[in-house]
């Protein structure tokens, strides 16, 4: 396998599956299945995944909302989704542990880094919920934040596209994909892959992303078997 330990980072939105809100079942145990397949072949997975199906902070603060109240609910919609990923997980037949930075005992373990990497080494797929812990901070910051802590060899970004274009591909036709681009090469032809903070942190620890399809049945696994899926973002 070309990765031992990954961190996948989903979109909230990513769980709606066709509809408007909330979560698709059907969605979600399409990706337990995909995630499956890679934990059968022994790569430790851990996941950080959005609230955006549910609330986003800063669409609640443009509305007149306090940004930090709003955000803290951001953060509460990433437990819920963190516990329906961790329910269809198991109920493929994997062992999962949910960790979240913000304190909810009854439902999920405080995160605590050392406790996580033993669970990855024991094979059990670590769901990390609750974003950072702090507002103003997204969840793709959560997710190099986390990836850096576990020591991953890559971020996993899972979109409904498969890789990064030159503009947006569902609105512009013409858009061309990059199979491979550099960290700089982002930065200077202003392409959207995360938030600075969080494309700066996974630059400045030399820690490569791959943007790939999700909803692509198979993609997942033929990252970690070495094929060229998505865009590779590295040094």
């Amino acid at each position: 396998m070309q990765y031992k330990r990954v961190l996948l980072k989903l979109s909230g939105e990513a769980l709606m599956g066709n509809r408007k809100y909330g979560i698709d079942p059907k969605r979600l145990d399409d990706y337990a299945k995909e995630i499956k397949s890679i934990i059968n072949k022994g790569v430790e997975v851990a996941i950080v995944i959005g609230g955006g199906n549910i609330f986003r902070g800063i669409a609640g603060a443009s509305k007149g909302m306090d940004r930090v109240q709003g955000d803290n609910m951001g953060m509460l919609a990433t437990v819920i989704n963190g516990l329906a990923l961790q329910s269809s997980c198991e109920d493929n037949g994997m062992q999962t542990r949910l960790q979240s930075a913000i304190k909810i005992n009854e439902v999920a373990e405080p995160f605590i880094r050392r406790k996580a990497i033993r669970h990855l080494e024991k094979g059990r797929v670590v769901i990390f919920g609750g974003g950072t812990g702090n507002p103003y901070f997204t969840t793709d910051s959560a997710a190099v934040l986390r990836a850096i802590e576990m020591e991953a060899d890559v971020i996993l970004k899972g979109t409904r596209v498969d890789g990064i274009y030159t503009s947006d591909p569902e609105s512009n036709t013409d858009a061309t994909k990059f199979d491979f681009i550099s960290f700089d090469d982002v930065l200077k032809k202003g392409l959207k892959v995360m938030d600075t903070t969080a494309f700066t942190l996974s630059q400045e620890n030399k820690l490569p992303i791959i943007v790939f399809d999700m909803n692509t049945p198979g993609n997942l696994l033929r990252i970690i078997s070495g094929e060229n899926i998505g865009t590779k973002v590295n040094l």
